[in-house]
């Protein structure tokens, strides 16, 4: 049985979908340190929306997302990198794993889109092959963890129907997910994405001193 994952900020799964990307696109330098995978989210061309976060920022996304083992840090190098794990979280194959990275670096697209935008991840054969894959993850039992895409409603003049991600929340038909629906008046995705980091290290940081706390009292036969 596969938990269903806490929703994730735009900023989150544009780091996911950097990673995906980069992985195979610029495989000599993956996994990526923390300057190359901020300017992948900040990359101008294949994204959208365009966004512009800082490094603490993307830093905040990517320690939530080790919290959920979605993104994993190497060890043993001067410079800390990243590379993702979705395929293994998710339990889906690489070609989910390539059709979820385009839906998150540049949201709802036709199968026709998604079939151009992974060329370079994956080669479908067809689009038929692109559909067979998004009907599987838009099928999946909530003891899966619930579907990962959703197919939206065909829009005004419109001819085919677009799909998008549920990562961050169940899509309107308009691709908006709930978890990216606040504007920038109301508050912005990267200071959630911080906030969520900053009290998951606090907690940490509590269970560490509460852990000290105890071994001292042990050592002086002082009740907690």
């Amino acid at each position: 049985m596969t938990a269903a994952l806490p929703l994730l900020s735009l900023l989150e799964t544009r780091v996911l979908g950097v990673l995906v990307e980069k992985e195979r696109t610029v495989a000599d330098t993956y996994p990526l340190s923390l300057n190359s995978l901020t300017s992948g989210c900040n990359q101008k061309s294949n994204r959208d929306p365009l966004i512009e976060a800082t490094e603490a920022e993307v830093q905040a996304a990517v320690d939530a997302l080790k919290s959920r083992t979605l993104v994993i840090e190497s060890s043993g190098a001067r410079v800390a990198r990243y590379s993702h794990n979705i395929g293994r979280v998710l339990r889906v194959p690489d070609q989910a794993v390539a059709l979820l990275a385009a839906l998150m670096l540049r949201g709802a697209q036709t199968s026709a889109e998604l079939r151009t935008g992974t060329e370079r991840l994956h080669r479908f054969a067809d689009i038929s092959s692109v559909d067979a894959f998004l009907d599987e993850l838009g099928a999946r039992a909530p003891e899966q963890g619930g579907p990962l895409v959703k197919r939206l409603g065909r829009r005004p003049g419109e001819r085919e129907v677009r799909w998008m991600h549920c990562l961050s929340g169940t899509p309107s038909d308009d691709g908006a997910s709930s978890a990216e629906a606040l504007g920038p008046a109301d508050v912005s995705v990267s200071e959630i994405s911080a906030l969520k980091a900053h009290v998951a290290r606090l907690e940490d940081e509590v269970a560490e001193l509460r852990t000290r706390f105890d071994k001292l009292a042990r050592e002086f036969g002082v009740s907690g």
